[in-house]
């Protein structure tokens, strides 16, 4: 037997060498820039496994080898975006929204680029559902927006869930220039007075009436918001440590490599490698920049009508980009006022876009699925 035809460099096409560059590409980003290296690195490597031809390791068509497997099972199924949803439940702090309920506008308002991108895509000829899972984007939630790509657009998961998580690594880049050009310097140094303390009772009562309400207003938003809920509930009850420790750390963890590799095995050269990929990239970063100038103009006409002014800066971190979009405006904050701390009132708007994001996923999946 010819030993060259036994190889995979007899059925390499270029196709398949640009998607191992690009996840090459993807493992460099992860590992020297330390851009969100959790999800970039394992997405990296799954592009590269896809795309050696005769592996078998990523079946994704047949649904054969371990990676087809997880997708067929795990993520199709939508379970790994929802375990996952548990573990941010259970590392997430509710308490500056608690503390500052206006701040719930702010994170609503950032959800403006979802249905902006959405009549964007419309216009650019894709489906309706194809549509919505590009516009989810702009909540710049990755599981939020792989859940709903899994039900509405299953095909396009790979360049909706790179384009998320490569935009929310691009935070400190994509955000400021935009905030900047929102605001006047006066706007960016004003100071808010510090949060309350939020009580123990009041953390466990927000989790509970969020899940009920909404799951009575949104059912179809029931599942994301549903898991990261009872994850809060682990976290802030004080008797349930061990299951906050083990959805927050292990069962975290786990999900993200599976979630990792298995998008990343979607990335084969025949589908991705195509105009469609590149409009969907361009419109997440369309959809993440008007979910950041909703926050932002809804702050500043709050201001027209609050005693307290409202720093509107904190508005941009109304997209669920946690708490990389918080630090942005901290950082942003003490450019212009050595001494003006926002991060806590960022974190309002900024966990509220959590929510905010799941609920705008529930209507669009609840109209389109």
């Amino acid at each position: 037997m010819d030993f060259f035809s036994i190889t995979a460099i007899s059925e390499l096409t270029p196709g398949n060498a640009v998607l191992i560059l690009i996840g090459l590409a993807l493992i460099y980003l992860g590992i020297k820039k330390e851009m969100e290296p959790l999800l970039l690195v394992p997405i990296g490597i799954g592009a590269i496994l896809a795309n050696i031809p005769k592996g078998g390791i990523a079946d994704i068509e047949g649904y054969g080898g371990i990676l087809g497997i997880f997708l067929k099972y795990l993520i199709s199924t939508e379970i790994v975006p929802l375990l996952i949803f548990l573990g941010i439940g259970a590392l997430t702090d509710f308490g500056p929204l608690i503390a500052n309920p206006k701040t719930f506008l702010l994170g609503a308002a950032a959800q403006i680029g979802i249905f902006c991108a959405f009549i964007m895509a419309m216009l650019l000829n894709f489906t309706p559902q194809e549509s919505a899972s590009i516009g989810i984007i702009g909540g710049a939630d990755g599981p939020t927006t792989i859940y709903t790509t899994t039900i509405l657009a299953p095909h396009m998961l790979a360049a909706t869930a790179i384009a998320a998580y490569s935009y929310m690594s691009l935070v400190p880049l994509i955000q400021p220039p935009i905030i900047k050009a929102l605001t006047t310097k006066e706007e960016r140094r004003i100071r808010m007075k510090t949060l309350r303390k939020v009580s123990r009772t009041e953390k466990i009562i927000f989790p509970i009436a969020t899940m009920i309400i909404t799951g009575l207003l949104v059912p179809a938003a029931l599942p994301l918001i549903g898991m990261l809920m009872a994850g809060n509930i682990f976290r802030e009850s004080g008797v349930t440590e061990r299951l906050a420790k083990g959805a927050s750390e292990e069962l975290l963890n786990i999900m993200t490599i599976i979630l990792g590799l298995t998008v990343g095995s979607t990335m084969k050269a025949e589908s991705f490698l195509t105009v469609k990929t590149i409009l969907i990239l361009l419109l997440g970063v369309f959809a993440f920049a008007t979910a950041t100038a909703g926050g932002v103009l809804l702050a500043k006409l709050m201001n027209l009508f609050v005693k307290e002014k409202v720093n509107p800066m904190i508005g941009a971190a109304g997209v669920s980009a946690v708490p990389m979009s918080a630090r942005v405006v901290q950082k942003l904050a003490l450019e212009e006022d050595k001494e003006n701390h926002l991060l806590m009132h960022a974190m309002g708007p900024n966990v509220a876009g959590v929510i905010g994001s799941a609920t705008a996923a529930g209507i669009l999946i609840h109209l389109l699925a």
